[in-house]
């Protein structure tokens, strides 16, 4: 059994299928690790630590090991969240008869590449890494009651997420708040109390974590959508099964179009530098995704997304949230560094995010006027 970097980093971009059992016996434990966990999904929490990394730099309180040790524990629980969430519904029946999980990408019990007790030999030494780092943090930080709360809370979506609250239709809230303000919010946190340092602005990171939250929600909101039809035969409750798929959609086009929001309002009130405005280059995607969602999902797939379905609404929302997610890091490092940076730039922070922004602008229709002469040939 070789190595296989390649398949890391593709199983860290997208979702493999694979039917083959002797490929998937050929593939290192990582490899297996990483397909299993659907760490093409998982990374969302990798994203959401280096925002929280980039807020703690920002005010002085950023450490190296510590950060390193926190994200990789956080990755490894998400992804030991997603062992148990197919053990469970496989246990459920719920993954079986050709199942919206099962034509996305591997399932490693229905696909018969491993037992039930695999997996939670599995569930269990991912278990125990994810709490080995929760245990670092608890004893960085003192045993600070807030990061406790914050250590429980994570612990009870952890176990209980994918029944009862994905049954109770408040999964997708769950998904928001952990990869938004209370992950954002908890790292910054640990790095803070570490450094002996002021958490009172813990409040603004949180907010500062909203947007990403919802990002990361709405691409959840919309895989439920889209498999809507399969959980309302099998009983399982997700939001759109209780609200229905007219008001799912819009509550998620709500989610994207907030996120947008909430960043405006952080550079009007002068938390971010217009710098973070370099998000708006996401918008056509944001547009795209919700033109989508204005439209009820397409009975099968349309000409040119064979490739890509089952997922539409969510695959609309994975798309956007790629962009998103790296442009809202970008405007957060670049926003940072210009903020530690401050006295050494010629120009004034907002003018200078202006400025990146004009650019960008310029840019941007110049390659529009350049793609419309080509379609044009």
């Amino acid at each position: 059994m070789n190595i296989n970097f390649a398949m890391w980093r593709k199983a860290t971009w997208e979702l493999i299928k694979m039917d083959d059992k002797k490929e998937w016996e050929a593939l290192d434990v990582i490899s297996k690790w990483l397909i299993a966990t659907r760490s093409a999904v998982t990374t969302v929490t990798i994203y959401s630590c280096i925002i929280a990394g980039f807020l703690a730099w920002r005010d002085g309180y950023f450490s190296w090991l510590p950060w390193i040790i926190v994200t990789l524990g956080l990755f490894i629980a998400h992804g030991t969240n997603n062992l148990l969430n197919d053990y469970t519904d496989f246990s459920r029946g719920v993954d079986k008869d050709n199942y919206f999980r099962t034509q996305y990408g591997v399932h490693p019990l229905v696909q018969k590449f491993w037992t039930k007790e695999n997996q939670i030999k599995w569930f269990i030494v991912s278990g125990v890494l994810a709490t080995f780092s929760g245990v670092f943090a608890l004893f960085y930080t003192q045993f600070n009651p807030f990061i406790i709360g914050l250590f429980a809370f994570g612990a009870l979506v952890l176990l209980f997420y994918t029944w009862p609250f994905k049954y109770w239709g408040i999964g997708e809230f769950s998904i928001f708040l952990i990869w938004g303000p209370i992950m954002i919010g908890a790292v910054y946190t640990v790095l803070a109390l570490g450094h002996g340092g002021d958490i009172s602005n813990v409040f603004k990171v949180a907010l500062a974590g909203v947007p990403f939250g919802l990002s990361v929600a709405s691409i959840n909101i919309g895989k439920h959508i889209d498999k809507m039809v399969d959980d309302k035969q099998k009983g399982v409750g997700t939001f759109p099964v209780r609200v229905g798929q007219t008001f799912a959609r819009y509550t998620n086009i709500a989610s994207i179009l907030i996120a947008y929001g909430v960043i405006f309002y952080l550079v009007a009130t002068g938390y971010f530098s217009t710098l973070m405005l370099l998000v708006v280059f996401a918008a056509q995607r944001a547009m795209y995704a919700v033109a989508v969602l204005t439209k009820p999902r397409p009975d099968s797939a349309p000409k040119g997304f064979e490739a890509f379905w089952p997922t539409w609404f969510s695959g609309f929302c994975f798309y956007h949230n790629r962009l998103f997610g790296g442009l809202f890091i970008l405007g957060i490092l670049l926003d940072t560094v210009a903020r530690k940076y401050e006295s050494a730039l010629p120009l004034n922070i907002n003018t200078l995010g202006a400025i990146a922004l004009g650019i960008g602008l310029i840019y941007a229709i110049v390659q529009m006027q350049i793609a419309k002469k080509k379609a044009q040939n």
